[in-house]
């Protein structure tokens, strides 16, 4: 399916629980940066969601996957009106009951800035490995493995994984706090974080559930960022959590 953004096409998958044919909540699950909506671990989080009995809606943000527009143009302002776009699509589905969202990574950071913006209509919040650091690291010059003047930005970055990124990234990423946006949203918030995580320090996720007003952290011994080794745990925290989770229906 497709969700369109300001002329932008964004692939999305909508998936319903089994055996619901009725009524129930949705959760939209966003993948990180250089991901997409079909890596294992995204896959994984949003089948453990469905075995709670809720729908989940896996969207490609811009530049990544198969949706439009280039990974270089890509910016967190870009991919926070898609997921406002993405949030109004999923409120006029004419069976959702709740709403939540759940991302993973630069996605998980992402939900907790959609979450501040829409506080009012997100039931429910997950951000798994949250790239909380991303705006300080810009604001300090290091970011993705690239050292730079934080007061001249260079029009490219050149990633060490063959990838370039516009500067532009790195000038939205200095405008943004994420402590005020995590002051800005009240609701029940669930943090998954590895303890080896490669790419996002833990403590990035421990900060955030720390300043959250209702939150639950769960640490995954000895998994990576993108849960290779413990999948399983993670998808049992987040189906029982969900299961708990108060309904409207």
């Amino acid at each position: 399916m497709i969700i369109t953004d300001d002329k932008i096409k964004l692939n999305a998958e909508l998936e319903m629980p089994e055996g619901v044919t009725g009524k129930c909540p949705l959760c939209i699950v966003i993948h990180g940066f250089t991901g997409h909506m079909d890596e294992e671990h995204i896959l994984g989080a949003a089948r453990a969601i469905r075995a709670a009995g809720v729908a989940t809606l896996r969207v490609n943000m811009y530049g990544h996957g198969n949706s439009e527009g280039t990974f270089q143009e890509h910016t967190l302002f870009k991919w926070l009106t898609n997921a406002m776009t993405i949030i109004d699509y999923a409120r006029g589905l004419d069976f959702v009951t709740d709403l939540y969202l759940c991302g993973h990574s630069q996605g998980g950071l992402l939900v907790i800035l959609a979450a501040a913006l829409k506080h009012d209509v997100i039931d429910a919040l997950i951000p798994l490995a949250p790239a909380c650091s991303i705006p300080e690291r810009a604001r300090k010059g290091e970011l993705f493995h690239c050292t730079f003047d934080p007061e001249h930005i260079p029009d490219v970055l050149h990633l060490n994984y063959g990838r370039t990124l516009s500067g532009n990234y790195v000038r939205v990423a200095q405008t943004i706090h994420v402590e005020e946006a995590i002051d800005r949203y009240d609701g029940p918030v669930l943090i998954v974080h590895g303890d080896a995580d490669e790419s996002v320090p833990l403590q990035d996720g421990i900060n955030a559930a720390n300043r959250y007003k209702n939150c639950t952290l769960k640490v995954i011994p000895g998994d990576t960022h993108c849960y290779d080794y413990h999948l399983d745990q993670v998808e049992a925290v987040l189906t029982e959590w969900f299961a708990a989770l108060p309904h409207k229906r």
